[in-house]
């Protein structure tokens, strides 16, 4: 996939935020495209932190089905105290500052679950090879494949015990990792030929939604839309940000964030509209969509 434009239509239902094992997911490229056919999706993007990894074999099976392929990424970003993702729909994957940011990302999330394993294993009979049979290769390892390999040893009984438990910041196992700042990470996409639009902003706690100045500063650093149709944001958030979102004339996207196997987060459970795809597609000039 390359900077030249494809020709061609695609169909609703679109769901535009799922991941594969090739970063936090649980299942191959391919299955997670066979588990959003199975739920009525026909226009789908692969979005997996900081990679693009998945998006040939994301791309061989949604051709295959006769669906549509948005290639995106999840990339990740921070602002004060909080983890900040910028979804981004089709960018150049070979845009040199985009690419090595994406690097040092993935480099530093690595080390940074080397620390947080030295840290559970004070405590537990967990080694990082443990960790590394949950991943595969090529995958950006992170805390969900922590979480599997507690599960695997029988520590916990799934991903959610896990991050309620001793992957929960209060047992003092959390370690930071490097991320740009979303002003500099929505530049990147632009600057990659992409869409950039501000993933689950709105949720509860202590990552609650940027304040309104901070959204409007993204915007004209080229953020192009808000993902309002999400089950962690609080429908405080997400009438504020309908309310920003059309008093700017941004993109707005609904999007299942699907893992796989324990997340209960299924594809399709929120969708995008089939207007808000096209401006997507029409915004950008990075890599081109593949069309069923």
């Amino acid at each position: 996939m390359g900077s030249v434009r494809a020709e061609g239509s695609f169909s609703g239902p679109s769901d535009l935020h799922l991941h594969s094992l090739r970063s936090d997911g649980t299942e191959p490229p391919a299955a997670v495209v066979h588990a959003a056919h199975r739920h009525g999706l026909r226009t789908i993007a692969l979005t997996d932190h900081d990679t693009t990894a998945g998006w040939a074999e994301a791309a061989e099976a949604t051709a295959s089905l006769g669906m549509t392929l948005l290639p995106g990424m999840e990339l990740s970003a921070r602002h004060e105290w909080r983890t900040v993702h910028v979804l981004a729909y089709l960018f150049d994957p070979d845009h040199a500052e985009l690419r090595a940011e994406m690097e040092r990302i993935r480099a530093d999330r690595l080390g940074r679950a080397e620390r947080i394993v030295r840290s559970i294993a004070r405590e537990y009979d967990l080694t990082w090879d443990d960790v590394l049979a949950q991943t595969q290769v090529g995958a950006t390892v992170g805390r969900p494949h922590i979480a599997d390999a507690l599960i695997a040893r029988g520590f916990v009984r799934d991903r959610a015990e896990a991050f309620d438990g001793i992957l929960h910041p209060r047992r003092g196992h959390f370690v930071p990792h490097y991320a740009p700042d979303p002003f500099t990470a929505v530049e990147l996409v632009v600057a990659a030929g992409g869409v950039p639009v501000l993933a689950h902003p709105a949720p509860h706690g202590r990552e609650r939604m940027m304040d309104e100045r901070t959204l409007r500063d993204l915007v004209r650093h080229g953020l192009a839309g808000f993902e309002i149709g999400h089950r962690e944001n609080t429908e405080d958030g997400k009438a504020a940000l309908a309310s920003l979102a059309a008093a700017l004339d941004l993109i707005v996207t609904g999007s299942s964030d699907y893992h796989g196997h324990g997340k209960p987060n299924q594809p399709g459970e929120n969708t995008t509209s089939d207007a808000a795809v096209a401006r997507i597609i029409a915004g950008a000039h990075g890599t081109a969509p593949v069309f069923a």
